[in-house]
């Protein structure tokens, strides 16, 4: 079984914060069949309407990637999908929607009906699933007596239907979405917030995620460690990078 040398860090470490879209769930899996099902919808109703919306736009509204069935199948780890909020998430498809043709009022109802009916599909189909390694790093994490929270630029509620939906929700004491505070990442609140709720100073904290917003979130705090987990050419701001949680308990946490 492989060991955590959270001993041999220093400042010593009492919690970790994760991320959740793409650290601890297949990010494509879930926003790949949630990002389907809004844009053919959006697109049907334009269609409807007259109005003109290709497929090749779609990659560069969120920053998605697509195969030629149009199903995603990759994410621009700096782009809208990854480390935009929901509400700016919304806000860059009614955009789109207005630039159309459609008037602004019109499209803020659309993408709205949009965002409903994907939200059924995902609570009907549940196309979500923990990322390779990730289990086994919380159980010896939650063995370690580590305190575990999740900082996520998702609203709270859907954080933990999702977290729930995995089995993993157990092992997180505190879970805080980008609704209950007033700056979302890369800003420092919600951490700042996490580690009030869980009685650590933030100086004592590991942070946890895939993006340079998660890394710039924790340096603003003041985090004690920025792990990234994803690819190297892709984050610039981290203390350490892997490519997998498989590969973090390879090295052990132990820089």
């Amino acid at each position: 079984m492989p060991e955590l040398n959270f001993g041999s860090l220093s400042p010593p470490i009492e919690a970790i914060l994760f991320d959740k879209d793409g650290t601890l769930l297949d990010f494509t899996a879930m926003w790949g069949f949630w990002t389907v099902c809004v844009m053919e919808n959006f697109r049907e109703r334009l269609v409807a309407r007259g109005l003109r919306f290709a497929k090749d736009e779609i990659p560069h509204i969120w920053g998605t990637f697509h195969d030629e069935q149009g199903g995603m199948i990759g994410y621009d780890v700096r782009g809208p999908l990854a480390m935009g909020t929901m509400e700016e998430v919304r806000a860059v498809l009614t955009w789109h929607g207005y630039r159309a043709g459609l008037s602004w009022a019109e499209a803020k109802v659309n993408v709205n009906e949009c965002f409903l009916q994907a939200e059924y599909a995902i609570s009907k189909e549940r196309p979500v699933r923990p990322l390779p390694g990730v289990r086994m790093f919380l159980e010896l994490c939650r063995n370690h007596g580590m305190k575990m929270g999740v900082v996520t630029a998702d609203e709270t509620d859907s954080a933990l239907r999702h977290l729930e939906w995995m089995g993993i929700d157990s092992f997180f004491t505190v879970v805080v979405g980008t609704d209950q505070v007033k700056r979302g990442k890369p800003f420092p609140d919600m951490l700042l917030l996490a580690c009030e709720h869980l009685g650590i100073p933030v100086a004592r904290s590991m942070v946890i995620g895939d993006t340079d917003g998660d890394m710039e979130m924790a340096r603003s705090a003041g985090a004690a460690w920025k792990v990234a987990v994803g690819s190297p050419e892709h984050i610039q701001l981290a203390d350490l990078t892997v490519r997998s949680f498989h590969e973090l308990l390879e090295v052990g946490v132990s820089r």
